[in-house]
């Protein structure tokens, strides 16, 4: 027989060895064993000070005694064992670390281990050997059973805690004349003051999709986003001081990708309006752009629309006057009128268009005279900007 066949056997308990074995455990003292638990446990760092009652750690920890003996009587647990679950939940809920947890509940296997040769006599040496598998199986399955519990308490806490800020969120969007007390109490269960400046951005269709994305590596960089739906659009909002250091330069450089609108709030009272202008924003993106849609870059768009909307001519004018010329004029007049608005000067229009300034003069006025526009006075420019946003 080979020395690993025989090890194996020493490990395994006799068949002869259930009375004395019965016996060990009938000598065990579940108030001493209860009382070394404690003794160890309230020195273990996030049990002290104990984040729960004394009492109620006394109480458990005789329950959880009380069960690993009678695990040991049957060979080990076949089942959940029903204070498993009660250590689990209330851990979680007292937030106590997990880590801190299990180191605790470590202690149950040296209490008990101890406890148990204390009472074998010299002749029990190799019975309690050969029943050191089933003390380990039996605690492990414990420990096990205690973290999944603690696991599962945690994902629901998160869900209570989402669902709870999710209402608070969508009430916000709903009530359109929040009291400055409503907002206060908003804003406190965010974790977020009345008055911080908040980024807020809004993809709609197929770019929620990539929104997301950015939702959730922001939060494993250690950030909070806050997310709603407004219609059919995601909406997302932080807060700005949140964006510093390589969280801002990582956020950025999403931003510059992904296809949003962009607004920056004042603060919670203004943040159903922000995301309102973030959604229209994110609405006038066309299928070839990529980016965010700030404000600063979105604005004409959004004056354009609103006032075809209303049924008001802004250009139809304009282009009725053009259609008049050839098409490599008008080409040519549309391309001059563009440049100069993007730099208002006609220096830097004639240079980016690689003709002379007076070339570009020529071309502005012959705008002019055709459609009665002139593009060099801001009042009648703005009309060109917003018509061809």
């Amino acid at each position: 027989m080979s020395p690993t066949h025989e090890r194996q056997l020493k490990d395994q308990p006799l068949p002869g060895d259930r009375r004395r074995w019965i016996e060990l455990l009938d000598a065990l003292d579940l108030d001493q064993l209860t009382d070394r638990f404690l003794s160890r446990v309230v020195t273990v760092p996030g049990y002290d000070p104990a984040p729960i009652p004394i009492s109620e750690l006394k109480r458990t920890g005789h329950v959880s005694f009380q069960s690993l003996v009678e695990g040991l009587r049957a060979g080990g647990f076949d089942g959940r064992v029903a204070v498993s679950t009660e250590v689990g939940v209330s851990r979680a809920r007292a937030g106590i670390p997990l880590e801190a947890l299990m180191t605790a509940i470590r202690h149950d296997f040296n209490v008990l281990w101890e406890a148990l040769t204390r009472v074998a006599t010299q002749d029990d040496a190799e019975l309690v050997i050969r029943h050191t598998g089933i003390v380990l199986s039996t605690v492990d399955e414990y420990v096990s059973q205690v973290q999944q519990a603690y696991t599962a308490e945690q994902q629901r806490m998160r869900e209570e805690e989402s669902s709870v800020r999710q209402g608070l969120i969508a009430g916000l969007f709903d009530d359109l004349n929040p009291t400055d007390e409503r907002l206060s109490t908003i804003a406190s269960a965010l974790w977020l003051d009345p008055d911080d400046p908040l980024l807020v951005v809004a993809a709609r269709g197929e770019d929620t999709s990539a929104l997301r994305v950015l939702v959730s590596d922001h939060e494993r960089a250690g950030g909070t986003m806050f997310t709603h739906h407004l219609g059919d659009a995601l909406v997302a909002f932080t807060r700005s001081s949140e964006l510093s250091g390589p969280r801002l330069e990582t956020t950025e450089r999403r931003l510059a990708e992904v296809r949003v609108g962009l607004v920056n709030a004042a603060g919670i009272g203004s943040l159903r309006r922000s995301a309102l202008t973030a959604r229209d924003l994110a609405q006038v993106l066309t299928r070839d752009e990529v980016g965010a849609m700030t404000w600063e870059r979105g604005w004409a768009r959004l004056a354009a629309q609103a006032l075809n909307a209303a049924g008001n001519s802004i250009v139809t004018d304009v282009e009725r006057a053009l259609a008049g010329c050839g098409a490599a004029e008008r080409e040519r007049l549309v391309e001059a009128v563009h440049t100069y608005l993007r730099s208002g000067s006609i220096g830097a229009s004639a240079a980016e268009l690689f003709c002379h300034r007076n070339t570009e003069a020529n071309r502005l006025r012959r705008f002019a005279d055709l459609t009665g526009v002139d593009p060099m006075l801001p009042a009648e420019a703005a009309r060109l900007v917003v018509g061809w946003a």
